[in-house]
């Protein structure tokens, strides 16, 4: 049980990481020049960048993981509001809520593991 909730986490977000990566090259779509379409790209990236941070810096420390993950599904909530269907919230905000628990699930346990 230790192992699947050590690489739930990680594997979850690394699956999730890689479908907001393939969302991100709509920015090829339009009649704009290459230049523009690259720029818009990599703005595209940007919040996959941040992900990746989050999940480096947590695979050690996973209390950071269990935080920041479930600020960014509540930030995501609150900046996307009323723009797309529930569907949406629930996929990419649950992602991260769901990982982000996960990730305070095994801190608290390693903590708990170190105590006894």
């Amino acid at each position: 049980m230790k192992i699947i909730l050590f690489w739930a986490p990680r594997i979850i977000m690394i699956l999730f990481i890689l479908m907001i990566s393939m969302l991100a090259l709509d920015a090829f779509e339009g009649d704009q020049s290459i230049f523009k379409k690259i720029i818009g790209f990599v703005i595209h990236l940007i919040p996959t960048l941040i992900l990746i941070v989050v999940l480096i810096v947590s695979w050690r420390r996973e209390w950071i993981g269990g935080v920041f993950f479930i600020l960014l599904g509540i930030l995501y909530i609150a900046w996307a509001w009323g723009k797309f269907d529930l569907s949406v919230y629930f996929l990419i905000s649950g992602t991260l809520f769901f990982a982000g628990i996960l990730f305070w699930i095994n801190w608290i346990q390693k903590k708990k593991a170190k105590q006894e």
